[in-house]
């Protein structure tokens, strides 16, 4: 997402039109799972390819857009939630806007877990919404022992609202893994991963309006920039992270059959 590919900016306009575009646009996307009010769709690449561009689709009766914003934003809410994420936390704001923060992320076993530093981006639009994120290196947060450091060449959410009390909700990811992937990581990612993980966020809504009441109901720093503690952070203390710069590791040869069976979950 970073123009040129050199130096780091802050999402302006152009750029949430072009993501809400790639969103809702079906020119170029091929369907690859479209059941239960979940589309998965792949554009372009090879399915052999690992930098697959994926974009998922999902009705979501009875949950307002504005909540399902405060779900995607709520990280103390996305411990109770996302049983992907390892670690998450915000390290720092650059704007009312946009921050920095850290993801950790469990991957389907016997891949190695991934970690991302992301620059993040929202802007809401009347009845809808957008949250779109690139990674960036942080001097203080560099890549870890433990972890592959991926890189999200583009990532976010589109947030619609539909009717009365309801909404649409597209994710749309580019994500290089930092590693050569069997062909079945790939198909699992838009066949299981993929839908599971659209039904989570939408079940997480239904339940979260219960879950803030009792939580700081008025802490919305994502809407109420004033609320915001985080330490500033300069646009001169990041950079680009290139993927070229992180280590490559060789997955290819790892088989499907000792996946563990929560991974199998749709």
């Amino acid at each position: 997402m970073s123009r040129g590919g050199e130096m780091v900016y802050i999402p302006d306009d152009s750029d949430f039109s072009s993501f809400r575009d790639q969103c809702e646009s079906l020119e170029g996307w091929h369907c690859r799972y479209n059941k239960a009010g979940v589309t998965v769709w792949s554009q372009g690449q090879e399915e052999s390819c690992t930098v697959q561009k994926i974009k998922t689709r999902i009705s979501c009766k009875d949950v307002p857009a504005e909540t399902l914003y405060d779900v995607l934003h709520d990280t103390r809410y996305r411990r109770k939630w996302d049983s992907n994420m390892i670690e998450t936390y915000d390290i720092g704001r650059l704007t009312v806007n946009a921050d920095v923060g850290y993801y950790s992320w469990k991957c389907p076993s016997p891949l190695k877990n991934r970690d991302f530093v992301t620059l993040r981006s929202w802007l809401p639009l009347g009845n809808d919404y957008m949250i779109i994120n690139y990674s960036v290196k942080h001097p203080k947060y560099p890549p870890r022992k433990d972890f592959v450091r991926a890189v999200s060449l583009q990532t976010g959410y589109l947030i619609k609202a539909n009717g009365d009390g309801a909404c649409i909700l597209y994710y749309l990811t580019q994500v290089d893994p930092r590693g050569s992937l069997p062909k079945w990581v790939v198909n699992r990612v838009s066949q299981f991963v993929a839908p599971k993980a659209m039904k989570k966020i939408y079940k997480a809504g239904l339940k979260y309006p219960e879950w803030k009441r009792r939580h700081d109901p008025e802490y919305k720093p994502w809407v109420y920039p004033e609320q915001n503690t985080l330490p500033s952070v300069s646009l001169a203390e990041l950079s680009v992270q290139h993927a070229d710069s992180l280590e490559n590791i060789d997955e290819t040869g790892l088989p499907e059959e000792h996946l563990s069976t929560s991974d199998q979950e749709a």
